[in-house]
């Protein structure tokens, strides 16, 4: 049997050379002001090197006050656009396709000054109690989302992903333990739902490409939202146009979290299945064996990998080995690759 993990994927307009997803993760070395720095470059263009089928850029913020950090990327002015098409050039030059994950952090932005969220509630003591944000707020985090989507396509993305997930604010939205508002963006589930309803809207007004969304399948408290709820909104967003569903859980407040070996995957094939929409599994996949699995047994449809390719920037050769497969080589790693 072919082995799935290395089986092109298509979704929508482009095809994946393979099934392997860098899962976005923040690095904090960004210049003050959001723009690439020459870490990148070696960060993410190590890993296209390495066969990824496809990198999805760190959480990339669409506003100032958007950051979690003051180290982190951003989007929200044309100035950034130059570093981000330089760094997407060379990640393709190796045959890997790019992505760029758009965020707010809200509440959980750790800045000087203000920070917004759909409630004035802090995440815990050590974090900055938030100003409750107007519904003019609102439409201009929703139009921050709309201009970053139209600076990640001069910049020459093949895929936006929205991130809705780890307690940032569309996350605080659609969780009833960050989102206490009383008028349509708060109390029942389609009004929490409406801040990221729009935000998709108007994406898709600049953008028609793959369009992915992160979310947290479950809260880990009884009060919070758990994978039933999450499969009505990834039908909410599959009806709007939303190509795939990249699926982690938590951090919308502090709770202890169970870790193992896969332990997330159940939540990508419960979406996959209860919504109908295409699903990407994380959460300490780390072997060829696992991914092949998961892929196999239709619980997700591509495998989004984080700290494993930290630490293992060509991971796809050593999962290829694992699989008993030889992979295509980068030309200058040719006489090493399949040794």
């Amino acid at each position: 049997m072919e082995a799935k993990l290395f089986s092109p994927y298509t979704i929508k307009n482009l095809t994946l050379k393979n099934r392997i997803v860098m899962a976005p993760m923040c690095m904090y070395s960004a210049a003050e002001d959001g723009i690439v720095t020459p870490f990148h470059i070696t960060h993410y263009v190590s890993r296209a090197v390495g066969q990824t089928g496809l990198i999805i850029q760190e959480a990339t913020a669409v506003a100032p006050e958007g950051r979690i950090s003051a180290k982190d990327l951003g989007i929200w002015d044309d100035a950034h656009i130059e570093g981000l098409k330089q760094l997407t050039e060379q990640i393709k030059a190796y045959g890997c396709k790019t992505g760029i994950q758009l965020g707010h952090a809200g509440r959980k932005a750790q800045l000087e000054g203000e920070i917004v969220a759909p409630s004035a509630v802090a995440f815990n003591d050590q974090f900055k109690t938030p100003k409750e944000m107007t519904v003019e707020d609102l439409h201009h985090a929703i139009d921050a989302f709309k201009l970053g989507a139209e600076r990640a396509k001069k910049a020459g993305f093949d895929v936006i992903e929205l991130h809705g997930a780890h307690g940032y604010l569309i996350n605080q939205f659609l969780s009833p333990l960050a989102n206490h508002r009383q008028d349509e963006y708060g109390g029942s589930a389609e009004n929490r739902y409406r801040f990221l309803k729009e935000i998709i809207e108007a994406v898709k007004t600049v953008w028609d490409g793959p369009l992915f969304v992160r979310i947290s399948a479950e809260d880990y408290h009884k009060e919070g939202l758990h994978v039933e709820d999450y499969i009505q909104y990834a039908s909410y967003m599959k009806e709007q146009g939303v190509d795939l569903i990249d699926v982690s859980t938590g951090a919308v407040i502090p709770a202890k979290i169970n870790v193992y070996p896969c332990y997330q995957v159940p939540y990508s094939d419960k979406i996959k299945h209860g919504a109908k929409i295409a699903t990407g599994a994380v959460g300490l996949i780390t072997t060829g064996l696992q991914a092949e699995e998961i892929l196999q047994s239709d619980r997700a449809d591509v495998i989004i990998l984080g700290r494993e390719l930290l630490r293992d920037p060509y991971w796809a050769r050593t999962a290829a080995k694992e699989l008993r497969l030889s992979i295509e080589a980068p030309v200058q790693y040719e006489r090493g690759w399949n040794v």
